[in-house]
């Protein structure tokens, strides 16, 4: 299988390492990553200066190309630029830390999942929930692994990636997987003042309230020890309310 690795991190990130060299042990895998972190990006592109590509050697001795662009840059270059015909799947992360509930619009590691899948390639966005410091992310590639292959044969609707996000324990000690849907009740809303020597004020985002569990929800799954694997779409259109528009008699 011919396997494209992405993340918002950057090339030389512990989580996009630990995929490469677990995948490519089996699989045809092209590294190209931004060349420092991008995160909290989206689904942005780089429109107003130059992207510069180079050529990287990883930790594990592996081959990569770093870029002075986005995510989503990535991913469109590695698609028209670098492959000659399409690769079977694109994987973005391992992200450190999660990227659930409403945290997905904001995500880099969910935008480069996003453009893979905007171009007909089936793709999955793959995160650890970072609460301490325990993120097994070689336990988490070897799951991976295993997605990619029963993902390639069965085929993702067009339109269509994964969003997967681990609990940060051994993987020998999750509970299981669970199917979610994405949670609603994570969003940002705080900000910390301070002042700096000059007596001017600036501000850090302060986390989030404390969130009640909604069933079924990928945040849910995380709090008890599940893997969570959201299928997310790309088209946005809400046919409901398309439909109630329809029926209006509008000037």
């Amino acid at each position: 299988m011919k396997i494209l690795l992405t993340n918002d991190d950057g090339y030389n990130a512990p989580g996009i390492l630990a995929l490469y060299e677990t995948l490519s042990s089996r699989h045809q895998v092209m590294l190209i990553a931004p060349d420092r972190e991008k995160s909290a990006i989206s689904h942005g592109i780089t429109l107003n200066e130059p992207m510069r590509i180079d050529k990287v050697t990883l930790n594990n001795s592996g081959k990569g190309y770093s870029i002075t662009g986005t995510p989503a840059d990535c991913v469109k270059l590695g698609l028209f630029k670098f492959y000659t015909s399409p690769p079977d799947l694109v994987i973005s992360g391992i992200n450190p830390g999660s990227n659930t509930g409403v945290n997905i619009n904001y995500s880099g590691t969910v935008g480069a999942a996003r453009e893979a899948a905007l171009n007909g390639i089936s793709s999955m966005a793959v995160s650890i929930f970072k609460k301490g410091k325990s993120l097994d992310f070689f336990g988490l590639s070897r799951f991976i692994a295993q997605m990619a292959n029963k993902i390639h044969n069965y085929g993702l609707p067009l339109g269509t990636f994964l969003n997967i996000n681990a609990p940060d324990i051994s993987i020998d000690k999750i509970q299981g997987i669970r199917i979610t849907r994405q949670a609603s009740n994570n969003l940002s809303k705080h900000f910390e003042k301070r002042v700096d020597p000059r007596n001017k004020s600036y501000y850090w985002y302060a986390g989030i309230d404390q969130i009640e569990a909604e069933d079924n929800t990928d945040v849910n799954a995380l709090l008890e020890n599940f893997i969570s694997i959201t299928p997310v779409q790309c088209d946005m259109t809400d046919y409901k309310t398309l439909a109630k528009l329809e029926s209006l008699q509008l000037p």
